[in-house]
């Protein structure tokens, strides 16, 4: 009696021992947990315009740029070298708006080196020498917002005050009606870049819209560009009034 129970005994333990090991085995090797983190991978759309090709051969890691500071994108294209250095204090220390720029989000219109070298001769030495007209030049350049290509037109007031006018979509846009896109919505972290074969004159804004109450700063030009050329059109009258 006493062996049998031993044995009964033992063979009760090596079954509680074998019984026990499927449970260990899969609380260890449970592999659920792991499977929840997915990378999800963003699209970044390919710029549009006619040189993009060109953009892409020279920088062939541009989607890389979307995680940069716009800063450092318009710092890193060759093709528009005169530009940032307008920009980042390279044609005046005391004009940088760098650190302007990374506080986006911003749409930025940046000059080809051809569009600088094509202005009239002696201008762009004044305006490196000129604090203010280089500054408003600078800021005339880029207005609030994350616009793609289809949608940046419109009259958009920028950091400098003027407004612009953007003209078309995808690959064909214009800006005032001169200056056409080379390769546009080069995403950066904080902006999208829009190269461009002509330089923008803030002194020179474009013929508004027809007026849609929209913007502010709009609706006053409109009514002075119609009626005349700049005199106050209440001083004129009183001083032309017939005599008796």
């Amino acid at each position: 009696m006493k062996t049998r129970t031993k044995t009964l005994g033992a063979a009760a333990a090596v079954a509680a021992i074998a019984a026990s090991l499927p449970l260990s085995i899969t609380a260890n090797a449970d592999p659920a947990a792991p499977t929840t983190t997915e990378t999800i991978t963003v699209e970044i759309p390919d710029p549009q315009g006619p040189g993009c090709d060109n953009f892409k051969k020279e920088m062939p890691d541009w989607k890389a740029l979307s995680k940069q500071p716009v800063s450092k994108v318009l710092a890193s294209i060759p093709e528009i070298s005169t530009f940032n250095s307008a920009v980042a204090g390279g044609m005046n220390p005391a004009v940088n708006i760098t650190a302007v720029l990374d506080n986006g989000p911003y749409v930025v219109f940046a000059p080809t080196n051809d569009a600088f070298a094509a202005m009239e001769p002696g201008k762009l030495d004044a305006l490196k020498g000129d604090v203010a007209a280089l500054t408003s030049l600078d800021y005339y350049h880029a207005f609030l917002g994350l616009l793609g290509p289809d949608d940046v037109k419109g009259q958009r007031p920028t950091q400098q005050g003027a407004e612009i006018k953007v003209t078309g979509k995808g690959g064909d846009i214009k800006v005032n009606d001169t200056a056409k896109i080379v390769c546009g919505g080069i995403e950066a972290q904080n902006a999208r870049i829009y190269i461009i074969d002509a330089v923008l004159d803030p002194n020179s804004p474009p013929e508004p819209f027809t007026p849609t109450g929209v913007s502010t700063t709009s609706t006053t030009p409109t009514t002075l560009s119609s009626e005349a050329p700049k005199p106050s059109p209440t001083a004129t009258p009183a001083a032309d009034a017939p005599i008796g």
